[in-house]
């Protein structure tokens, strides 16, 4: 009997692996894969992990059955939809005969992957993880392109019940690039703002914490301040607010700063440190020379209880609704 063209099976078809190609010898990654969890313990979720795992949680929610790299089956049923959620590597895996949804945990600009569409010409449509990013990649790739968020759990990340709070800001770094410079001309400023009206803080870096402490953190703090160059999403940010903590944000807008791409070969903009932003999420600043002003701002707000954080990500960014919006474009392959 001839298989039906069914796009839309009641189990989707996840696959998404980590980048681990073997470096000197044959397989040795398996080998280095061990000693970097005995020298450093249990890896951390990083980004792209984080949107494959808060994509399974939410279609869980939503009670939506799903498979995991399953590449027996889906090469078996050449017409049902293939979602790849990992980064290009995995479309090299087989030859495709499936019809893909791509991402959003893709790559940073299309000039990565010049000849894309030709050279995996079943992928349907690719998603990044917001507008701005959509905007820049829509000369490129046109209507291919649709902006999609993974959604925040929000029931781990939820409000902490202690009343008492150890500092008033957890100064959150995420400077990316030329970080020196802006340890002089953004961080110590803010720094010496901060203790100049008395206002604790405590400070994390990105990369150099696991998520059981930034989520310590965040229940020991009355608000952050986030400091990045730009976001395609935003993670960590969101999963403070969802905290309830509410944000004093540097949104400097400006150009896409990626250093392999800028200023030589991309020049987009503007770009947004907060791309998932309402007033009631907190207040944001361009420059430390604004950062007075809008501290004084945020400072009346808090008091004022005016900031909703929770309530944003609630209503915008839960599980469920992020896995209801990527079971949509699902089914408008179809």
């Amino acid at each position: 009997m001839q298989e039906t063209h069914a796009l839309s099976p009641d189990t989707l078809s996840l696959f998404y692996e980590e980048p681990d190609s073997d470096r000197w010898l044959p397989l040795d990654r398996y080998l280095r894969r061990a000693i970097r969890r005995i020298i450093r313990g249990k890896p951390r979720a990083g980004g792209h992990a984080r949107v494959f795992l808060n994509l399974c949680a939410g279609l869980d929610k939503l009670g939506v059955r799903y498979r995991v790299n399953d590449y027996a089956y889906i090469k078996q049923h050449p017409h049902e939809i293939a979602c790849i959620i990992g980064k290009p590597h995995v479309l090299d895996k087989i030859k495709w005969a499936n019809p893909i949804l791509f991402g959003a945990a893709v790559f940073s600009h299309p000039l990565e992957q010049p000849g894309f569409f030709q050279k995996y010409p079943t992928v349907r449509k690719i998603l990044v993880p917001g507008d701005w990013m959509r905007k820049m990649w829509d000369p490129y790739f046109g209507d291919k392109v649709k902006s999609w968020a993974v959604g925040v759990d929000t029931d781990l990340w939820s409000p902490s019940s202690n009343e008492e709070k150890r500092f008033d800001f957890l100064l959150y770094d995420k400077v990316m690039w030329h970080h020196e410079e802006y340890e002089r001309t953004l961080l110590d400023p803010i720094r010496a703002e901060l203790r100049r009206r008395k206002r604790s803080f405590s400070e994390i870096r990105y990369g150099y914490y696991h998520e059981e402490e930034f989520h310590e953190l965040l229940q020991q703090c009355r608000a952050m301040i986030f400091l990045c160059e730009h976001e395609t999403q935003g993670i960590a940010y969101q999963q403070a607010l969802s905290c309830g903590v509410p944000i004093l944000a540097w949104d400097r807008a400006g150009y896409w700063q990626d250093p392999s791409f800028y200023p030589d070969k991309v020049k987009y903009g503007p770009v947004s440190s907060v791309p998932y932003w309402n007033e009631r999420c907190g207040v944001k600043f361009c420059d430390s020379g604004e950062f007075e002003k809008a501290l004084l701002e945020f400072v009346s707000k808090l008091s004022a209880n005016s900031l909703a954080p929770r309530e944003y990500i609630l209503n915008n960014l839960s599980l469920e609704k992020c896995a209801r919006h990527y079971l949509d474009i699902f089914q408008s392959l179809s």
